[in-house]
C-alpha cells in the first residue's frame, strides 16, 4: 500500500488540520514562496514519491485559493506522487454549471477541466450546487453530503412540529430529501430575480403557520433569498424559522442580513470559515471533519463509501 499524505493550501488549513487529527495523522510540511507582483510558488518540503497524496482546499474567493490548488496539483504530480486526490469542500464556480444566457463561460466545467489538466486522479467535495457537474469530469469523484451532520443534529433537537423548506425551485429536491427522512411536511419558496444576487417577487407554497421552519441551501452567498424567505414564513405564522446550509459564503451584507432578520439560528458547518470580525451569534458551526477523514479512509483503502450516506 503507497503511504498516505495530507497537505493543504493556505485558505483551508483550518479545516485540513481538523480532517488529518480526525484520520490520526500529521498535515504535511509545504511552503509558498510568493513574490512582488503577486505571483506565488507552492512547494512540499518532504518526499511525496509514491505517496497517495490528499490536498485539501476549498476554492471560495480569492481565486488564488483555486490556482494554489492547481499549483499543488502539479508539484505533487511532478514530485512523482503515486496518486493525487484533491479534497475541495466548497467547489466554486459551481453556479456556472450551464449557458444560462448567450454569450457566457460555463466555470463548473471550465474548473474540472483546469483540475484534469492540472494532473489530479480524483476530486472529492460536498454538496455541489448542482449534481450534474460530477458529469464535467472524466476522473472519479466522491460527492459527499452535509446531511451526515445536519440530519443528527436537527434530530437532536426533537424541535415539534417541524417543517421543511426549500428556499427556491432549484432546492426542492434537497428539501424533499430532508422532508421525507424526518417524516415533516415541505414547503417552497418560488422567487424572481431581478439579477445575480438580487431577489425580485417571492411567493410561499405550502403551510407554515404554526410551524417551527427549517430552511436547507447548499449555500449562503448575500443571504437576500434566505432572509427574505424567513421574514415571509414568519409574516405567514410560523413559530421559528431556522436555516441549514451547507457553504457559508456570506458576502457583502450577508452578516448584517442574518442578524436583522427572522432568522433564530444559522447551521452552516466550516467548509469556508466565518469572518472573525463579523457578529456570528445566530450561527451555529457542525465540523465536517469526521465525515471526510472517514471517506479519505475508504477510498484509501479502495472501500466502498455509499454507506456513509444517511440519504
Amino acid at each position: 500500500m503507497h503511504k498516505i499524505k495530507f497537505f493543504t493550501g493556505r485558505g483551508s488549513r483550518y479545516l485540513a488540520e481538523k480532517i488529518a487529527k480526525a484520520y490520526g495523522v500529521e498535515l504535511g510540511n509545504s511552503n509558498v514562496l510568493e513574490f512582488s507582483d503577486g505571483e506565488f510558488q507552492p512547494a512540499y518540503d518532504e518526499s511525496i514519491r509514491g505517496c497517495t497524496v490528499f490536498i485539501i482546499q476549498s476554492t471560495f474567493p480569492p481565486v488564488d485559493n483555486l490556482f494554489e490548488l492547481l499549483l499543488m496539483i502539479d508539484a505533487a504530480k511532478r514530485a512523482s506522487a503515486h496518486r493525487v486526490i484533491a479534497v475541495i469542500p466548497y467547489f466554486g464556480w459551481a453556479r456556472q454549471d450551464r449557458k444560462d444566457r448567450p454569450r457566457v463561460s460555463i466555470g463548473a466545467k471550465m474548473v474540472a477541466n483546469l483540475l484534469k489538466a492540472a494532473g489530479v486522479d480524483r476530486v472529492m467535495t460536498m454538496d455541489l450546487h448542482a449534481d450534474q457537474i460530477q458529469g464535467f469530469f472524466d476522473i472519479p469523484v466522491d460527492h459527499l453530503y452535509a446531511s451526515g451532520i445536519f440530519v443528527p443534529y436537527i434530530k437532536s433537537h426533537r424541535i415539534e412540529n417541524l417543517a421543511i423548506a426549500a428556499p427556491d425551485m432549484g432546492g426542492a429536491k434537497r428539501a424533499n430529501a430532508y422532508s421525507t427522512y424526518l417524516n415533516a411536511p415541505m414547503v417552497v419558496c418560488h422567487k424572481q430575480r431581478e439579477k445575480a444576487n438580487v431577489v425580485g417577487n417571492m411567493t410561499l407554497i405550502g403551510d407554515v403557520r404554526d410551524k417551527n421552519i427549517i430552511i436547507l441551501d447548499d449555500m449562503i452567498d448575500t443571504a437576500g433569498t434566505i432572509t427574505k424567505a424567513a421574514d415571509l414564513m414568519m409574516e405567514r405564522g410560523a413559530k421559528s424559522v431556522r436555516a441549514a446550509v451547507t457553504h457559508p459564503i456570506l458576502s457583502g451584507p450577508a452578516y448584517e442580513r442574518i442578524n436583522a432578520s427572522a432568522l433564530c439560528e444559522v447551521i452552516v458547518t466550516d467548509t469556508i470559515p466565518l469572518k472573525p470580525d463579523k457578529d456570528t451569534s445566530k450561527f451555529t458551526v457542525l465540523s465536517v471533519a469526521d465525515i471526510f477523514s472517514d471517506v479519505i479512509g475508504r477510498v484509501y483503502n479502495y472501500e466502498e463509501i455509499s454507506s456513509r450516506f444517511i440519504f
